[in-house]
């Protein structure tokens, strides 16, 4: 059963319980989401809880091949992208946000995604299919997605479900409230969703536009501003790693800055990142003899790319004059019909005009060939120059007269020195290269997770998390607020940096009348536990026709229609006013434009 979502911005496969093989792969650390805005797929198979990872994990872009419609290398997707640096301006994805926009992105996913999974069924996918989509999802995508699900794979039934509802549910104690507020940060955006009864409350979520691209690409200005000489090593990928590895949420942003001041705590807590670089300095160890070699090996190659295309122009010239003289042989042996056939396909008007061209091109064939001769004498002679002449041994010996002004100049090269003791093209250099090649990541670690609390560190004008919350509470009485905050669930990627409990802890602590009480729960794993959740929920209404829509339901009632369940979105009717039509008013005499206008209103 395949299920497809992600925390933040992707989709996830989970699969048909009659069907097992999924391999295992050891707990991932709770370090940081290993593939940001990325797909987890797999096969929903009864086991341990929380049971295997996903037996796909990869990133939600496609980047098309270099050779693109000229028969080069086709789209490449996921995981067979390796590195996304050299294709960082080719990559595409299929999601605006967490909202799927483009579908034939989305097909090469679930292309992906199918093949990898091992589905055996020829001309459609014989599975059931679970897949989150993003809170408050408009009907246009749910519209597209269940008419590519459906009419391009034929499968059998869908279920729709928000990630971080699945992680809620995954995380849940048996027997406890259903009742709480979520707090879901992943890739592009972050949500505060209540959950009241079991039930989400959709008039009342609130989503912030900042996660973790933003993070990273906060991290990599202020890098760039601070080693603007390493402009080109600071990647946005490796600022993702270092953001996932090294940051972490400052209980007090304001009183953590105060310490980094201090030189002791600065020093304790920077950390150094080597960035690659070449001990070798070309400008310094290169000798003149060395640098000359250089400038003969590029003479020698340009010289032997003119030569190249010189002869592909004599044999095209060639051509041309052996067409010519055919057609001249034509008007010599008295065809005159396929003569003037062939004056009419040349574009010439005349015999005098043939002759007059082809004496014009005899003239410059022979010309290439004296250049190309040329060239050849020429490049045997450089390449015979360029080869290092053995000096004389009596040249090698100095004179009385050079030793002396040596010796006037410098007291190293006095007679008791000998020369075989001095140093050979040693290169002293000025500073540590290494040294230089490093970055001392310090403020940063707290100022880049931050923007979450505050998007105006980077110019947004959004509310924070803290006030986000804030303002969601305030909308319901006072018994209401005091049973969400007992469960205030943490999920999705960009909420796993060290100190993202503790912090929001204080910012409810802060916003809390005095002496009430709040509890906050992150999750076991932020970044599997939609799949696992959805997982649990395939499994669990497996048989349930009231949770699945089926393919019958969808040609009767529209890509549109879904069914709601515990992790759904709202079904949300939309009303549209009727306007009378022009043959009912026509059929009642006597109504004028102003009874007409009367009884679309109340039809309206």
């Amino acid at each position: 059963r395949a299920t497809a979502g992600a925390a933040g911005a992707g989709q996830r496969v989970v699969p048909d319980p009659r069907r097992l093989g999924m391999s295992r792969t050891g707990p991932r650390p709770r370090a940081a989401p290993a593939v940001p805005r990325g797909i987890r797929a797999g096969w929903a198979c009864p086991g341990l809880d929380p049971g295997p990872e996903p037996r796909l994990q990869f990133r939600a872009v496609c980047a098309r091949g270099r050779g693109g419609a000229r028969g080069g290398a086709g789209p490449q997707v996921g995981n067979a992208l390796g590195s996304l640096e050299p294709l960082r301006w080719m990559l595409r994805s299929p999601f605006d946000r967490n909202v799927p926009v483009n579908l034939e992105l989305q097909e090469l996913l679930f292309d992906y995604s199918f093949q990898h999974l091992g589905v055996s069924s020829q001309g459609c996918v014989d599975h059931p299919i679970v897949l989150t989509e993003a809170v408050c999802n408009p009907l246009y995508s749910r519209q597209m997605m269940s008419e590519l699900l459906f009419e391009c794979y034929g499968i059998p039934k869908v279920a729709y479900g928000i990630d971080s509802l699945f992680s809620f549910y995954h995380n849940k104690p048996k027997n406890s409230m259903s009742s709480g507020l979520i707090v879901s940060s992943g890739y592009q955006c972050t949500h505060i969703l209540p959950i009241l009864e079991g039930r989400l409350d959709a008039k009342n979520c609130k989503r912030i536009n900042l996660g973790g691209s933003q993070a990273a690409g906060y991290l990599q200005r202020l890098l760039q501003l601070k080693y603007p000489g390493h402009l080109a090593a600071i990647t946005l990928s490796r600022m993702e790693e270092i953001l996932h590895e090294h940051s972490y949420i400052a209980e007090d942003y304001v009183e953590e800055l105060q310490k980094w001041r201090c030189p002791d705590y600065y020093e304790n807590n920077v950390h150094k990142m080597q960035l690659p670089f070449s001990s070798k300095l070309l400008g310094s160890t290169l000798t003149s003899e060395e640098k000359q070699e250089r400038r003969q090996q590029q003479l020698r190659r340009l010289q032997e790319l003119n030569a190249r295309r010189r002869e592909e122009k004599l044999q095209l010239d060639q051509e041309r004059l052996e067409r010519l003289l055919y057609v001249q042989e034509l008007l010599e042996d008295g065809q005159m019909d396929q003569f003037h056939k062939a004056l009419i396909e040349l574009n010439m008007d005349s015999p005098e005009e043939l002759q007059s061209y082809i004496q014009k091109l005899s003239l410059a064939v022979e010309q290439a060939k004296q250049k190309i001769l040329q060239a050849e004498v020429n490049l045997e002679v450089d390449v015979v120059d360029s080869k290092p002449e053995t000096p004389d041994l009596e040249q090698l010996e100095p004179s009385l007269e050079d030793v002396e002004s040596m010796n006037d100049f410098d007291p190293l090269f006095s007679e008791e020195t000998p020369e075989v003791e001095k140093p050979v093209a040693t290169v002293q250099p000025v500073f540590n290269l290494a040294a230089y090649h490093q970055l001392f990541v310090g403020t940063e670690r707290i100022r880049a997770p931050e923007i979450i609390f505050q998007p105006s560190l980077i110019g947004e004008e959004q509310a924070g998390i803290a006030e986000t919350l804030q303002y969601i509470l305030d909308r319901y009485p006072k018994d209401v607020q005091e049973m969400l905050v007992q469960n205030v669930f943490l999920t999705g990627g960009n909420t796993m940096y060290p100190g993202m409990k503790a912090r929001m802890e204080k910012e409810l602590l802060e916003m809390r009348p005095f002496q009430s009480s709040f509890q906050v729960q992150l999750a076991l794993n932020p970044v599997l536990d939609a799949w696992y959740g959805a997982r649990d929920w395939a499994l669990r209404h497996l048989d349930d026709d009231e949770a699945w829509i089926t393919r019958k339901e969808y040609e009767e009632k529209g890509g549109e229609y879904f069914k709601e369940h515990c992790a759904s979105n709202i079904y949300v009717p939309i009303r549209l006013p009727k306007q009378a039509s022009r043959s009912s008013e026509a059929q009642v005499p006597g109504k004028g434009p102003a009874a007409g206008g009367s009884s679309a209103g109340e039809q309206a």
